[in-house]
């Protein structure tokens, strides 16, 4: 018998009980949506380069925005954390595997999702893998306000990815108020009028 690392209940040869496993799964598939409405509201300074402020005020009781936070709450520091952590669940399961190569927080949170279970029975970290990402999401509300808005679904990707013709076909979606949306699969990015125009001319017809 053992006990869940995160609300001490027994559980049988685990690290994260049902419950908090089930949380952590929900947090890793919303963070990369709640990061991407953090970088809507966050733009450079004028004052120097590489330096971060609201763009608006913080939505929900914590409003107006804590600014002493917005140099350590961005999306570049909650992938670099993800990151380390995909690689440290990868040497523990495969320790004669290489690290895996960066490829943005929405990847490594999948790929941590689709590890969760063999994370919550075999990996003794669990727990702290578990807080810190309940700290990522909730840095990332005091910026976006709680709940955070619900990304509305567009359509399909249809940039051509080889030369046979092949179209993305990944799901496109943005936050309220965002215009630059960039393709999580193919890194397409739709940002001008025209860009928009021929995205809607090209979506598949849908069937009746």
């Amino acid at each position: 018998m053992s006990a869940c690392e995160m609300c001490g209940d027994n559980v049988v040869s685990r690290y994260l009980c049902g419950r908090h496993a089930a949380q952590l799964t929900k947090r890793l598939t919303e963070l990369p949506t709640l990061y991407d409405e953090v970088a809507e509201c966050l733009v450079p300074r004028r004052s120097g380069w590489g330096e971060i402020v609201a763009t608006k005020a913080a939505a929900g009781p914590r409003s107006p925005v804590n600014e002493d936070i917005l140099d350590t709450v961005n999306t570049a520091r909650a992938a670099e954390v993800m990151h380390s952590w995909r690689v440290d669940v990868q040497r523990v399961r495969w320790p004669t595997h290489g690290a895996p190569p960066y490829d943005g927080l929405a990847a490594d949170c999948r790929w941590l999702g689709m590890e969760l279970e063999w994370i919550a029975a075999n990996y003794p970290a669990a727990g702290d893998l578990a807080r810190e990402v309940r700290d990522l999401e909730t840095q990332a509300r005091t910026i976006v306000g709680d709940p955070a808005p619900r990304a509305q679904q567009l359509g399909t990707c249809v940039a051509v990815t080889d030369d046979q013709g092949a179209v993305c076909g990944a799901a496109i979606s943005r936050l309220p108020g965002q215009t630059r949306v960039r393709c999580r699969q193919c890194h397409t990015v739709y940002e001008s009028a025209l860009d928009w125009a021929q995205f809607q001319h090209y979506q598949p017809a849908q069937s009746a």
